[in-house]
């Protein structure tokens, strides 16, 4: 007579098993903080295509032409919703400076830990600058300080254009040591520069033949052959 080995139960039953003793036999609930996340991104997202929008509109009509009711029909929500994202119009137009700015500090961070010479950081730098001004955030990056602004709305954004125009410099400065850069005034050339591609503002159209890329392209190419060091003249 033969006698059977009894058999425990499976891994696979004992897990299920534990993780329904460990619950009472009830699936969790989810987690409040991940709902919340949720409602935080999706709130991020909307407050986005506020600004977006509101660029558009200032870039389409100037700001002083634009209302918030413009801005709320082209989105196809109420103006108090838009109330919701911004206090006010003024507000909604530095957030749009805000955002081409950090399109350009991207530009930065990108380029901080490359061990590239510093004239091929700079034309990382300057094309995330050309693609900006060429973006719906361009006339708000050109005409914001024209408006009539609050002083301390004015300082914010003389003080990031001056953490820009600074960066620039320095990467100038940096070509020169590096021997990738003819030796220039940093600050003369950051000026001419920024100031060629603030100039893309005035005519870029989104429906013109060039997209902004190209259009960033085309204007380092220019640059480059101006900044790169000159070959000495054989004898």
């Amino acid at each position: 007579m033969t006698t059977r080995r009894a058999r425990g139960p499976s891994p696979g039953k004992a897990r299920i098993r534990t993780e329904v003793d460990a619950t009472n036999g009830h699936t969790p609930p989810p987690s409040p903080w991940r709902a919340s996340r949720e409602r935080q991104h999706d709130r991020e997202v909307k407050r986005e295509a506020v600004i977006r929008a509101a660029a558009h509109a200032f870039n389409l009509k100037g700001y002083h032409n634009t209302s918030l009711d413009d801005i709320a029909a082209a989105l196809e929500v109420t103006k108090p919703t838009v109330y919701y994202y911004v206090t006010n119009k003024e507000q909604l137009l530095f957030e749009c400076f805000v955002a081409g700015v950090e399109q350009i500090r991207a530009g930065f961070r990108e380029v901080r830990e490359q061990d590239i010479p510093a004239r091929e950081r700079l034309h990382a730098v300057l094309r995330h600058y050309a693609k900006t001004i060429a973006s719906e955030f361009g006339w708000v990056m050109v005409r914001v300080e024209e408006q009539d602004l609050s002083p301390e709305m004015s300082s914010h954004i003389k003080a990031m254009k001056s953490e820009i125009d600074q960066g620039i410099r320095k990467l100038i400065r940096e070509g020169i040591q590096d021997g990738s850069i003819h030796p220039c005034d940093p600050k003369m050339t950051a000026f001419a520069l920024a100031g060629s591609l603030n100039w893309i503002a005035h005519w870029y159209r989104e429906n013109r033949s060039m997209t902004a890329a190209e259009i960033a392209d085309a204007f380092i190419t220019v640059f480059d052959n101006g900044l790169q060091p000159r070959r000495s003249a054989r004898s």
